[in-house]
């Protein structure tokens, strides 16, 4: 794989073969063994794992003031959108941090998929504004930005100069992330995505330092997410959860939050869009997208995000519709080389796996996948989003220098991705 940060790319030389990706159970690695204390243990038994402080349930919101007020906030900067506004959140966050005695400034010039000339000029307000501790209230757009304004803060440039892995070299401000939808996890990643607006691509940008300090996760704010934003970022967590228990990079941690977020997100999804004013499906899908969030930015995702990454920075469509489209032809190709791995997440998606062989219960889960898209109203296909044949050789080369692949559990070349996006044209 061509310009892959070379942290990445270690995953190529020290995985054993797709075939021996069997993990000892931790009952397994208790207890003494031949060869003295280190040969207990398998080379990859070591994780080292990263989370923000989280404050988690119905009314967390209210502790907005304080999580900032403990952070060192007096001017804090609150990144959002009309949504948020028109929704009355952004209003409810103010007063919250108002009533802690801060002068919070609000900044809502953000688009879905945010742009890197967004970004800069909300770095510009923030700098005006004599911002401290930056908030991010919303979906994963708002929070993206707020990450990309408090890279600037700290590190000066322009956004996309910090593509790639651990380029942010300087301290950034400290953050508290809110989200206002179940699905993308940035609220607790590493992660952040930045379109960039000359090349019609969206830029991978992975630095520990954008684990925010707090997250806030009040489920209320789900409650006026519409029909198709629930089921794109519901399906994206889902995606995060797959993916990130199949990745290269995976470990014991990461399994635990991977395969429960596969049982929450697929047993209440579709609850949560058929009665979306009913607080327990709301609160298990927060949990879901929480625990995929964890997983995914510890273990880091696969080919599903670099190819939707892709078709996102070309025709600026909705991320999770994306990943609802393209996780069954990827996991259908995965399978081809770790057919294993995919059984725990059938079993955990509600798939009857007993007497069946790996291989063919990796494709009940991709039909397990597809049919829950369906019910919740995803689309099936690609052309119907506005993409052609002809720029799918461009969106397979692009695909290639995403850092999501590098982690995908199965090698692919150019010509597997542009079939892969072919099949789901």
């Amino acid at each position: 794989m061509p310009n892959l940060p070379a942290k990445l790319a270690m995953f190529e030389s020290d995985m054993p073969p797709a075939e021996r990706w069997r993990e000892k159970s931790p009952g397994q690695l208790a207890g003494p063994q031949r060869g003295g204390a280190d040969s207990a243990f398998p080379p990859r038994s070591l994780a080292k794992f990263h989370a923000p402080e989280i404050v988690f349930g119905p009314g967390a919101l209210a502790e907005l003031g304080h999580c900032a007020g403990r952070l060192g906030a007096r001017r804090p900067f609150l990144v959002t959108d009309p949504g948020l506004i028109e929704a009355g959140w952004a209003d409810e966050a103010l007063s919250y941090l108002r009533q802690h005695g801060l002068r919070p400034t609000a900044w809502h010039d953000v688009t879905p998929n945010p742009k890197d000339s967004e970004i800069e000029a909300g770095f510009q307000r923030y700098a005006e504004s004599g911002g401290d501790v930056i908030i991010g209230l919303g979906g994963g757009s708002c929070i993206d930005a707020a990450k990309g304004v408090a890279i600037l803060s700290g590190n000066g440039g322009r956004i996309l100069g910090y593509q790639g892995v651990d380029k942010v070299a300087r301290p950034i401000p400290p953050t508290v992330m809110v989200p206002s939808t179940s699905g993308t996890g940035a609220d607790v990643s590493q992660f952040a995505v930045v379109t960039d607006t000359a090349a019609c691509i969206k830029i991978t940008i992975i630095s520990r330092t954008l684990v925010p300090e707090i997250s806030v996760i009040d489920p209320r704010l789900l409650t006026t997410m519409p029909d198709w934003l629930n089921a794109a970022t519901g399906l994206d967590a889902l995606t995060h959860a797959i993916e990130a228990f199949v990745s290269r990079a995976h470990n014991l941690l990461t399994d635990h939050y991977a395969l429960n977020a596969v049982r929450l997100i697929t047993n209440h999804l579709l609850p949560a869009q058929l009665r979306p004013k009913d607080a327990s499906p709301r609160l298990a899908m927060a949990q879901g997208s929480l625990e995929a969030g964890m997983a995914f930015t510890n273990a880091i995702l696969g080919a599903t995000h670099a190819m939707s990454h892709q078709v996102g920075g070309l025709l600026d469509l909705p991320h999770g519709v994306l990943n609802a489209v393209l996780l069954p032809h990827v996991i259908r190709f995965n399978a081809q080389a770790a057919p294993e791995r995919f059984v725990p997440l059938a079993a955990a998606g509600g798939v009857r796996i007993e007497g069946v062989p790996a291989g063919e219960v990796a494709l009940l889960l991709a039909e397990r996948v597809r049919g829950l898209a369906d019910e919740v109203g995803a689309p099936k296909r690609l052309a119907p989003l506005g993409v052609s044949e002809d720029v799918l050789p461009r969106l397979a080369r692009t695909t290639l220098t995403d850092a999501c692949l590098a982690t995908n559990p199965r090698k692919a070349s150019a010509g597997d991705i542009e079939a892969l996006f072919r099949a789901a044209l």
